[in-house]
Protein backbone atom coordinates (compact mmCIF):
# COMPACT_ATOMS: atom_id res chain seq x y z
CA UNK A 1 0.00 0.00 0.00
CA UNK A 2 1.13 3.91 -0.99
CA UNK A 3 2.50 5.29 2.17
CA UNK A 4 4.05 9.16 2.23
CA UNK A 5 5.82 10.46 5.54
CA UNK A 6 6.32 14.20 5.91
CA UNK A 7 8.89 15.19 8.09
CA UNK A 8 10.89 18.61 8.62
CA UNK A 9 8.79 20.78 9.81
CA UNK A 10 8.99 23.23 12.81
CA UNK A 11 9.34 26.54 14.03
CA UNK A 12 11.27 28.84 12.76
CA UNK A 13 11.91 32.86 12.46
CA UNK A 14 10.60 35.12 9.77
CA UNK A 15 13.52 35.07 7.17
CA UNK A 16 14.36 31.40 8.08
CA UNK A 17 14.45 28.48 5.98
CA UNK A 18 12.90 24.69 6.55
CA UNK A 19 13.60 22.01 4.28
CA UNK A 20 10.61 19.27 4.49
CA UNK A 21 11.02 15.85 3.43
CA UNK A 22 8.77 13.32 1.56
CA UNK A 23 9.29 9.35 1.66
CA UNK A 24 7.14 7.44 -0.64
CA UNK A 25 6.69 3.93 -0.88
CA UNK A 26 4.23 0.94 -1.98
CA UNK A 27 4.45 2.56 -5.48
CA UNK A 28 6.93 3.19 -8.22
CA UNK A 29 8.06 6.45 -7.30
CA UNK A 30 9.91 7.61 -10.54
CA UNK A 31 6.52 7.30 -12.26
CA UNK A 32 4.80 9.78 -10.46
CA UNK A 33 4.71 13.64 -10.43
CA UNK A 34 4.73 14.35 -6.78
CA UNK A 35 3.24 17.42 -5.09
CA UNK A 36 3.36 19.87 -1.96
CA UNK A 37 0.29 21.94 -0.93
CA UNK A 38 -0.36 23.38 2.30
CA UNK A 39 -3.58 24.27 4.48
CA UNK A 40 -3.76 27.20 7.05
CA UNK A 41 -5.93 27.24 9.69
CA UNK A 42 -9.29 28.62 8.63
CA UNK A 43 -7.87 28.14 5.00
CA UNK A 44 -8.35 25.57 1.86
CA UNK A 45 -5.72 23.42 1.22
CA UNK A 46 -3.30 25.48 -1.68
CA UNK A 47 -1.19 24.09 -4.44
CA UNK A 48 2.63 25.39 -3.42
CA UNK A 49 4.68 23.11 -6.13
CA UNK A 50 5.13 20.22 -8.28
CA UNK A 51 7.66 18.46 -9.93
CA UNK A 52 7.20 15.35 -12.65
CA UNK A 53 8.58 11.95 -12.57
CA UNK A 54 12.14 12.41 -14.52
CA UNK A 55 12.50 15.75 -11.90
CA UNK A 56 12.47 17.38 -15.07
CA UNK A 57 9.76 19.71 -14.72
CA UNK A 58 8.81 21.67 -12.04
CA UNK A 59 5.85 24.68 -10.81
CA UNK A 60 5.51 27.46 -8.55
CA UNK A 61 2.68 29.01 -6.75
CA UNK A 62 3.21 32.51 -7.23
CA UNK A 63 3.45 33.27 -3.87
CA UNK A 64 6.39 31.04 -3.36
CA UNK A 65 8.23 31.70 -6.84
CA UNK A 66 12.19 32.56 -6.27
CA UNK A 67 11.63 31.27 -1.87
CA UNK A 68 10.93 27.67 -2.45
CA UNK A 69 12.47 24.86 -4.27
CA UNK A 70 11.16 21.50 -4.90
CA UNK A 71 13.16 18.30 -6.14
CA UNK A 72 13.45 14.72 -5.79
CA UNK A 73 15.81 12.09 -5.51
CA UNK A 74 14.17 8.93 -6.66
CA UNK A 75 16.93 6.52 -5.66
CA UNK A 76 15.64 7.57 -2.10
CA UNK A 77 11.75 7.45 -3.22
CA UNK A 78 12.05 11.25 -1.43
CA UNK A 79 10.72 14.14 -2.80
CA UNK A 80 12.32 17.44 -1.10
CA UNK A 81 10.58 21.29 -0.11
CA UNK A 82 13.68 23.85 0.73
CA UNK A 83 11.76 26.74 1.79
CA UNK A 84 13.85 29.82 1.68
CA UNK A 85 12.95 33.35 3.09
CA UNK A 86 10.12 32.23 5.23
CA UNK A 87 6.93 34.60 5.82
CA UNK A 88 4.14 34.29 8.49
CA UNK A 89 1.93 33.70 5.75
CA UNK A 90 3.84 30.91 5.12
CA UNK A 91 2.66 28.95 8.72
CA UNK A 92 0.32 26.30 7.90
CA UNK A 93 0.32 22.16 7.91
CA UNK A 94 2.23 21.28 4.75
CA UNK A 95 1.47 17.95 2.49
CA UNK A 96 2.81 15.94 -0.18
CA UNK A 97 0.99 13.70 -2.70
CA UNK A 98 1.02 11.95 -5.46
CA UNK A 99 -0.64 13.02 -8.95
CA UNK A 100 -3.41 9.93 -9.98
CA UNK A 101 -4.54 12.34 -12.92
CA UNK A 102 -5.47 15.50 -14.50
CA UNK A 103 -4.24 19.07 -13.74
CA UNK A 104 -0.62 18.80 -11.63
CA UNK A 105 -1.66 22.26 -9.66
CA UNK A 106 -5.55 20.86 -8.33
CA UNK A 107 -5.81 19.26 -5.00
CA UNK A 108 -8.40 16.83 -6.70
CA UNK A 109 -5.91 15.85 -9.33
CA UNK A 110 -3.99 13.65 -6.07
CA UNK A 111 -5.16 10.06 -5.01
CA UNK A 112 -2.29 9.50 -1.93
CA UNK A 113 -1.16 12.50 0.57
CA UNK A 114 0.39 11.96 3.76
CA UNK A 115 -0.30 12.91 7.00
CA UNK A 116 1.33 16.33 6.91
CA UNK A 117 3.93 18.45 8.49
CA UNK A 118 3.41 22.10 10.71
CA UNK A 119 5.61 24.79 9.39
CA UNK A 120 5.01 27.69 11.99
CA UNK A 121 6.88 30.87 10.93
CA UNK A 122 6.85 33.40 13.75
CA UNK A 123 7.62 37.23 12.89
Amino acid sequence: QVQLVESGGGLVQAGGSLRLSCAASGLTFSGYTMGWFRQAPGKEREFVAFIRGSGGNTLYADSVKGRFTISRDNAKNTVYLQMNGLKPEDTAVYYCATRSSGQATYSASYGYWGQGTQVTVSS
